[in-house]
């Protein structure tokens, strides 16, 4: 830990007084659980289920703005909190209550992911849960699922949990529009399309609800920020020192003009983004909200403000810093189902720096360099940090990545402009869209303002499972169930092609159940849950008079997550060479020994066999790396047939593709798992996103980056993702540096990769923060597509990633 600050403090200098204060009481405080906005929603639901569901909506976020506790801390500059303390997690019981209930007693005793809660908070949760009764999210998505497609849910084969305890998330909206025209350009342009309805049209009628609904939301938020307003001054009013006095002054001023009216400063310009931000996540508890590219919208508010002299870089790097820790303030409880997919408490709030305008030229400006110092001052899991990478990305810019990157933050994450932006185009995005895209909670990405829920983040499919199922004639051999038809049993077969032609099958039929589920919840969404603001926000939601689930964005592109791709790649290799090729294991002792975890001697022989004497994903064996772009292109194929729930009602696309960012699934659905054909134990994580398996990438990083760039990552729009592992040692020398610079531009501009992050920590520090975790309170971690404290998260979790692949350069 020393080693970290005295980095952070000779090369981005150090955070602010004030915010280092700040920082301290953020970190020091105890996440509980928050009643407060779900007592509030429950009286709103009560007062308003007559309404129309968009006005329900807009009337329950009125109530809980008009009446949730308000504090502006001392040290913060910013004002706007989530719960009545920082880092308390509100219950949105309209989305789920049973499994709150069911738990209650239980917040404080999880593994991971802790949460405290008080007997005072218990009883007033239980005495609203009876209202939620069969009236929430989750039974109507339950209700939603057709038998056959609830099986698959249910044994854990595709999973879908979020989907139907939360809202959607996964987007940004055009903050860029909000602090250049404020909320009041949208007041006026709802007015407009109102006026012009004819009621007698049931469309239009429609219309009037939602516009209704955007209207009251809009003033609900000038209200909002005028209630901090009001504080502000009180608290000026009280304060004795007069700079304290003339800060809080100012502060008032601020909220009485934004986020309604446009920002004119840069201080403007960020209390108006955080504000936005902060009541879209108050609005629904869908997490990946993001700030999409930060660097392209406030830099004019910068770049006037330092010419004119109204701000200096040191005081603009105090408000990004506040800016950070204020995200962190936001916090969310998942049941303890879903928590094991989203381990450290993640809201996966991203912030997109770097990339091209539209004409192609580099877009990094004097701003994204503040950008990178403020989030190593402020030395925190969230927000993410990403950094658009392309050619012309200059060696300087890419200089201070790395010296983040040597911060131990596992940020920033690089998404390849030179991938993603051709992927776009060939969707139908247009070429100006295209480069405006950010990226969206973990590596998904889309296009600020104009794109629709869950780029990434539909349902998730265990593919190591599917094979098992596979293997076993279409039973589930986890719970003796049959789930598919069944294509031969594989201790029948005597080709590797008769597997192939099985699983080729089989998860086109797993595919298929999957948007049937991922259709169910939408459904559900969109039949009760609209968010207004955000709806609003996004275009051309007003202009079409409908919500982003009733087909209101420009774009609406989504897709499902592949969970275990590594663990499938050396399962199907194992079984080609040593059972099919050189027969060392006959189809029955291979089944023999994974229905029994590789019990006894001969299953331990076997199983050494299968983790040693086959090829690895990882390593640049096409041997292996092509079995898995094989057995992956049936799911590609297959996704891209089916339509999503807003296909043909406005939006370009309404269609699904690939993606790899299962965050971590890979612990939860390896509980559900038997053991695998790759050598790996029962109700063991699988690997996680596209990454090699755990001390399987025996080569080196190049032969990683060659390996996952075999996939078709042109089809996988989604986003694949790949975590890589260094000691701190191993960046120490400018020299070093440079090398993994030289190394990121092979991987980007030659190999054609999409995506890279790297954990910059070593396995000793590791082991000690397990056996002390007090010491190392702050110590961050990569665990998939996001950051964490390390101490908080599971034993189990934390091992999985002691036990990943230390690479060198």
């Amino acid at each position: 830990m020393q080693v970290v600050e005295k980095t952070v403090k000779n090369h981005f200098g150090t955070l602010s007084p004030r915010m280092t204060r700040y920082r301290e009481t953020i970190l020091e405080a105890k996440p509980y659980v928050d009643a407060e906005r779900a007592i509030l929603t429950t009286q709103a639901y009560q007062a308003h289920q007559h309404e129309q569901v968009d006005v329900l909506r807009a009337e329950t976020l009125v109530n809980i703005l008009e009446h949730m506790s308000l504090y502006i801390e001392p040290d913060s500059l910013l004002a706007g909190n989530q719960a009545r303390q920082n880092r308390w997690a509100p219950i949105y019981p309209e989305y789920s209550m049973n499994w709150v209930v069911d738990e209650l007693d239980q917040f404080e005793k999880r593994p991971g992911d802790v949460f405290y809660i008080t007997e005072e908070t218990k009883q007033e949760l239980r005495e609203i849960a009876p209202f939620w009764k069969n009236n929430t999210l989750e039974d109507r998505g339950y209700a939603a699922f057709p038998p056959e497609s609830r099986l698959f849910y249910d044994l854990g084969i595709i999973g879908a949990d979020g989907n139907i305890t939360s809202g959607d998330g996964h987007i940004a909206v055009d903050y860029k529009n909000v602090i250049n025209k404020g909320l009041k350009w949208y007041e006026q342009r709802v007015q407009t399309a109102m006026a012009k309805l004819e009621l007698t049209d049931i469309n239009d009628q429609k219309k009037f609800y939602f516009y209704q609904a955007s209207l009251k939301v809009i003033t609900a938020v000038k209200d909002f920020a005028q209630r901090y307003a009001d504080l502000a001054r009180q608290q000026a009013e009280q304060a004795t020192d007069p700079a304290k006095r003339a800060e809080r002054l100012q502060l008032a001023q601020i909220l009485e003009k934004v986020p309604y009216t446009p920002a004119t400063t840069f201080y403007e310009a960020i209390q108006s983004v955080w504000l936005v931000h902060l009541v879209l996540q108050i609005e629904s508890n869908g997490h990946s909200v993001s700030y999409g590219r930060l660097d392209q919208y406030l830099y004019p508010f910068y770049q006037h403000d330092i010419e004119s002299g109204i701000i200096t870089d040191e005081q603009a790097t105090e408000l990004l810093t506040n800016l950070c820790l204020k995200t962190l303030t936001i916090n969310k409880i998942r049941s303890w189902a879903h928590t094991e997919f989203s381990a450290g408490s993640p809201l996966y709030q991203n912030i997109t720096i770097g990339g091209q305008t539209p004409d192609g030229h580099d877009a990094v400006n004097p701003l994204s360099y503040l950008i990178l110092r403020a989030i190593a001052q402020a030395h925190l899991p969230q927000p993410n940090l990403t950094v658009r990478y392309h050619k012309g990305l200059s060696d300087k810019f890419m200089r201070e990545c790395v010296e983040v990157i040597k911060q131990g933050l596992g940020m920033p994450a690089f998404n390849n402009d030179e991938i993603i932006i051709p992927s776009f185009i060939r969707r139908g995005v247009k070429k100006a869209d295209a480069y405006n895209y950010s990226a969206i909670g973990c590596v998904e990405t889309a296009v600020p303002g104009k794109w629709g829920y869950r780029c990434t983040g539909m349902s998730f499919i265990n593919f190591p499972r599917t094979l098992l199922i596979v293997m076993n004639d279409g039973v589930d051999p986890e719970s003796g169930k049959r789930v598919l038809p069944g294509y031969g049993k594989f201790t029948d077969m005597h080709h590797y092609a008769e597997l192939t032609a099985a699983w080729d099958k089989s998860l086109r039929e797993i595919t298929r159940q999957s948007v049937i589920i991922e259709n169910s919840c939408d459904l559900a969404l969109e039949q009760g849950y609209p968010d207004i603001l955000c709806s609003m926000l996004t275009d051309d939601c007003i202009g079409r008079g409908k919500t982003i689930k009733e087909g209101g964005a420009i774009y609406d592109f989504i897709s499902g997550l592949q969970v275990g791709i590594a663990n499938l790649a050396d399962s199907l290799a194992a079984i080609k060479q040593l059972v099919f090729e050189q027969q060392k294991i006959t189809p029955t002792e291979l089944w023999h020994a994974l229905e029994t975890d590789f019990a006894n001697a001969d299953g331990q022989r076997i199983q050494q066999m299968l983790l040693n004497d086959a090829p690895k994903y990882g390593n640049d064996n096409d041997a292996v790396d092509d079995l898995i772009v094989d057995a992956y292109q049936p799911y590609i194929d297959e996704i891209a047939k089916y339509k999503n729930t807003r296909y043909g009602r406005g939006p370009i696309g309404g269609l699904r593709y690939a993606g790899t960012s299962s965050i971590s699934a890979n612990v939860g659905q390896g509980h559900s798992t038997l053991a695998t054909p790759d050598g790996r134990h029962a109700r063991t994580p699988l690997a996680e996103g596209c990454s090699p398996e755990h001390a399987m990438d025996i080569a080196g990083p190049t032969a990683v980056f060659k390996s996952v760039s075999k996939l078709a990552t042109g089809d996988i729009t989604g986003g694949v993702l790949l975590n890589q592992k260094m000691s701190p040692q191993i960046l120490r020398s400018d020299e070093s540096c440079m090398k993994l610079i030289a190394l990121l531009r092979t991987f980007f501009n030659r190999l054609h990769g999409y995506h890279v992050q790297y954990n910059i920590v070593s396995r000793d520090t590791l082991i000690a923060a397990q056996k002390q975790p007090a010491d190392y309170r702050d110590l961050i971690v990569r665990v998939a597509g996001y950051s964490a404290f390390f101490v908080g998260l599971s034993k189990e979790t934390q091992d999985d990633i002691i036990a990943r692949t230390e690479q060198s350069l």
